[in-house]
């Protein structure tokens, strides 16, 4: 059974990589911080991160940036999955298969990043693509949750809510960003599933044309719900064509976390098939 240390266990994400991997592998929670009280007396058992409980595995999971020189002399492979870090470790993951051979170090790649790496694999003829993409706290792991859940119980009681923790106001409130290239942020408040709406144009000459779903995707009949991807590690993906096939509009929906990262790590770690 393949060994694993999940360095920053206690954080959102932490706690999900540690839960996803269990089942399949060899798991050592590690906390990079002081644990709550909550944290210390529940069924996970995590530990400070020493140099003497990383001997011996075969990886490790960053989900938090780990104590200085902790992996300086660990020689096996170090996945880097830490949200929002400017320089992770090592290069991008693969947006599919399983661990380039000869590499130790790989990082993460943003959930929207690997959905668009896709979109040759969903649809065929794509000239164009522009829309928006809906965009829940999660990203964000704890802090995005609690700082929903707080600015929510505030304005349900009346009260102008705190917004040092995520940096604006989010609760009962859609927030557009500035657009990057034919692609619109819109930051909604929900908790989890991301959604993105496609408006797309095919190739001169050519229609848009469905292919079989790849690994981790499933065709559904309906466009999907920020609450239907939530609770699912697949990209549930919708295509209403144009009458001449020219164009059409493709709903994508993604949780970030168990779609973005725990499904990209079980598959290069070979826990699952690629």
């Amino acid at each position: 059974m393949l060994k694993l240390a999940v360095i920053g266990a206690q954080s959102l994400l932490g706690r999900e990589l540690a839960t996803a991997l269990e089942t399949r592998a060899s798991v050592a929670p590690l906390t990079t911080g002081p644990l709550t009280r909550e944290e210390e007396e529940g069924d996970l058992v995590l530990f400070a991160p020493t140099p003497e409980l990383v001997e011996g595995l075969d990886a490790v999971i960053l989900a938090d940036t780990p104590p200085e020189g902790l992996l300086d002399a660990f020689p096996g492979r170090v996945l880097d999955l830490r949200p929002g870090v400017e320089k992770p470790l090592g290069e991008a993951m693969p947006v599919l298969g399983g661990w380039p051979a000869g590499v130790r170090l790989l990082h993460g790649r943003p959930a929207l990043e690997q959905v668009l790496a896709l979109l040759p694999k969903l649809l065929s003829g794509i000239s164009e693509v522009g829309g928006t993409h809906l965009r829940a706290v999660a990203h964000l792991g704890d802090a995005g949750l609690e700082g929903l859940h707080a600015q929510t119980l505030s304005v349900l009681n009346g009260e102008d809510p705190d917004t040092g923790v995520l940096g604006y106001r989010a609760a009962f409130e859609a927030v557009p960003q500035a657009p990057r290239g034919n692609l619109v942020e819109v930051r909604v408040p929900v908790f989890h599933g991301d959604l993105l709406l496609l408006n797309l144009r095919a190739s001169e000459g050519q229609k848009l044309t469905r292919f079989e779903a790849p690994e981790g995707v499933a065709w559904v009949e309906h466009a999907p719900s920020s609450r239907d991807v939530a609770v699912t590690s697949e990209l549930l993906a919708h295509f209403s064509p144009s009458a001449d096939g020219r164009s059409g509009v493709l709903v994508l929906g993604f949780d970030p976390i168990l779609w973005g990262v725990l499904r990209p790590a079980m598959r290069v770690l070979g826990l699952m098939e690629a």
